[in-house]
């Protein structure tokens, strides 16, 4: 078996800009046999009208072949409750790591991330119980966390 991960939502091509920046992962290129992912629909049956202008451009890869596979996948519905799955990008280095150490590291990524165009939507933060996490929303409104 095999699996990827999919993310609803409006735009693609601006999912995969951000996500790509945010988890160092690269645009997946087409299937063999296919110069573009436009190709690859069109060959598969999509209708062209659902394609819009353009190459297609929704689905990440991880450049190592560790992580999984993202396609973003194109609603017609915004998004309206809180995920009930979602991302943990976790660059703190885990509990073995002094805290002292995890929260500037955390903090650091949150400053990229919303400079890619994420916004905090708020913290958690217990110092005796060594927790500290930053929970933000990508540019549709995707929760994830930074711990």
């Amino acid at each position: 078996m095999t699996w990827h991960l999919t993310i609803d939502c409006a735009e693609p091509a601006r999912l995969v800009a951000f996500w790509a920046e945010a988890l160092r992962y690269r645009p997946q290129p087409p299937p063999d046999g296919h110069t573009t992912w436009r190709d690859w629909y069109l060959a598969a049956g999509v209708p062209p009208e659902e394609l819009g202008e353009g190459d297609v451009v929704d689905r990440l890869e991880d450049p190592s072949g560790a992580g999984p596979r993202i396609w973003f996948q194109p609603v017609p519905e915004p998004k309206s409750i809180k995920n009930r799955l979602h991302i943990d990008l976790m660059v703190g280095g885990g509990r073995s790591v002094p805290l002292a150490e995890r929260r500037p590291r955390v903090d650091a990524e949150v400053a990229r991330l919303t400079g890619l165009g994420a916004r905090v939507l708020g913290s958690t933060d217990v110092p005796e119980d060594g927790t500290y996490a930053v929970q933000l929303a990508d540019p549709e409104g995707n929760e994830f966390c930074v711990v």
